[in-house]
């Protein structure tokens, strides 16, 4: 068993300020949920370091005085958004003497000193396994007048005992491990992110608490495979136990977790899902490929009837969970008839919806040698693929057509939202919905962006019951579907429509009554904390 990680020093993150003069910043994420929340942590040891996030004006404008780009490597086209940013930045940075652009993540533990022969306007390379020193990098390259690259081999310090700025107060991302011991062909991620390293129940219980305490309702449980949590420290029933004891914090309203393996996806989770109530009714669950002997190849150690029966499972547990998934196309070798067993699959699966990608090769992988399938074949496989899935995630949301839900209101409005009038938000079972209030609510709501305080009827002393705030619950019912949203008008007939006040909403009110400049004697609530949500972070015995 290895040895577990060392605690994180305060002087990691606290002895590289910046300087007297306060400096902005902005953290940009290419990739997926767990490069989302590392620049998290990134953002918030920045402010601990005494940076200040530049505002969405300036980060747009590449106005920011430290710009960071957290990188992905898992698709091709990872390098090439990675160097498209960094040739827009080398004309902004030219002009603007003192401005720092630093590169993280797993296609700067990949490439390494690549990225600065590539781009020497760059100031820090840093990888997946040394996101603490960020700030003392930065520090360092100011000094120095030269570029830093540092990328450590093994993980130094969990990323969830850094401090960590959280952008939503009603939902939030926890870390249950790092890692991963699986040897998919095709994936780069074990080779960037190193082999699986668990945290214990008890630090990601304490983590949940805590983003409980600041006003979150949903929390998501992060890992490159979270139902294999517990084999580092010997307990395969780790994660059922998990998401139990999940089901005990009081005020924890919506529990999800991604992404599982569907050869470590056990009965006792299926339980455990169904019989704690705060558990959502979803499920992410890669698939890949439909045909048993891709699947060989990729090194996916389960075959299709096994996944089918899965999902059999789940749904008779739970008959209303919305199941998604992932899926290649163009697997080296993948034949006509191996797409075919890819379409039965998915056609027998009926996901909600599917992240589909066509292969693509990347170095340091088993796969990478093995000769590539034509373009155009790949192409008009992914094409038929896509069609399928539009066709059943159409027909699974016109399902839904009439069924109440309970709506999360979020705080990125939907595209059309303003021309519609609507609010956006996520269902029990994830689902996108799009929903109307009641007219009188509507046009309360029409300017609500950037205004002062008194201006923001969702920040009055005397808040209307039925205006609802992002981190407020909606029970509507849907009336229209989409492939892939939902929209609930019931309101606007006089159906079902009422809304539900929440910590979540109560925090982020307060949240905005402090970046609007307004006092903090609106009534709602206890405050979220200023600045970065610092979790776990360990303190010297004396």
């Amino acid at each position: 068993m290895s040895t577990p990680l060392a605690p994180a020093a305060p002087s990691t993150v606290t002895t590289a300020a910046p300087s007297t003069v306060t400096r902005t910043y902005a953290v940009r994420t290419l990739g997926c949920q767990m490069n989302v929340h590392d620049s998290e942590h990134m953002a918030g040891m920045l402010e601990q370091a005494g940076y200040t996030k530049a505002s969405a004006a300036d980060a747009a404008a590449d106005r920011a005085d430290v710009v960071v780009i957290n990188t992905c490597a898992v698709r091709e086209n990872a390098a090439n958004k990675l160097y498209g940013n960094l040739g827009r930045l080398a004309s902004v940075k030219a002009e603007r003497p003192g401005m720092q652009i630093a590169v993280g993540g797993c296609l700067a533990q990949k490439d390494r000193g690549t990225i600065v022969s590539k781009a020497p306007w760059v100031d820090v390379v840093f990888g997946t396994h040394n996101l603490d020193a960020l700030p003392v990098l930065l520090e360092r390259a100011r000094h120095n007048e030269a570029a830093q690259v540092e990328i450590a081999e093994t993980l130094q310090v969990f990323p969830s005992t850094l401090p960590t700025r959280r952008e939503s107060v009603y939902a939030g991302w926890v870390s249950i491990s790092v890692g991963c011991n699986n040897t998919c062909t095709f994936c780069i991620v074990p080779h960037l992110r190193g082999k699986e390293r668990d945290r214990r129940p008890g630090a990601v219980l304490a983590e949940v608490e805590a983003l409980v305490a600041q006003g979150a309702v949903e929390v998501t449980l992060l890992g490159q495979n979270v139902n294999s949590y517990g084999v580092e420290f010997g307990d395969r029933g780790a994660f059922a136990k998990l998401l139990r004891a999940c089901g005990t914090i009081d005020g924890l309203e919506r529990v999800r977790f991604t992404s599982p393996h569907p050869a470590a996806f056990t009965d006792d989770v299926i339980a455990a899902m169904a019989e704690t109530p705060n558990v959502m009714p979803q499920l992410h669950m890669p698939l890949q490929s439909g045909s048993d002997r891709v699947l060989r190849a990729m090194r996916r150690s389960y075959r299709s009837d096994k996944f089918l029966g899965i999902l059999e499972r789940v749904r008779a547990a739970m008959p209303d969970a919305s199941i998604t998934t992932d899926l290649i196309v163009g697997f080296p070798g993948e034949t006509e008839e191996d797409f075919a067993e890819t379409l039965r699959v998915v056609e027998e699966s009926r996901f909600s919806s599917a992240f589909t990608f066509q292969y693509s090769p990347r170095p340091g992988t088993p796969a990478f040698d093995l000769p590539e399938l034509p373009k155009e074949v790949v192409q008009e496989r992914f094409e038929r693929l896509l069609a399928l899935q539009d066709r059943v995630s159409g027909q699974e949301s016109a399902r839904q057509v009439g069924r109440t839900v309970q709506v999360l209101v979020t705080e990125g409005a939907g595209r059309k939202d303003g021309a519609t009038h609507r609010l956006t938000g996520r269902a029990e079972d994830n689902r996108l919905v799009h929903l109307a209030v009641p007219a009188p609510v509507a046009a309360t709501l029409a300017t609500t962006s950037e205004v002062p305080v008194e201006g923001d009827p969702r920040l009055a002393d005397d808040l209307a019951a039925d205006v609802p705030r992002p981190g407020d619950v909606v029970t509507v019912q849907v009336t229209q579907s989409a492939p892939y949203h939902l929209i609930a008008d019931s309101a606007l007939a006089g159906g079902e429509y009422r809304v539900r006040r929440t910590r979540s909403g109560d925090a982020w009110a307060a949240r905005e009554v402090a970046r609007l400049g307004g006092g903090d004697d609106h009534g709602h609530g206890a405050p979220a904390a200023p600045g970065p949500v610092v979790l776990g972070l360990p303190t010297l015995r004396a």
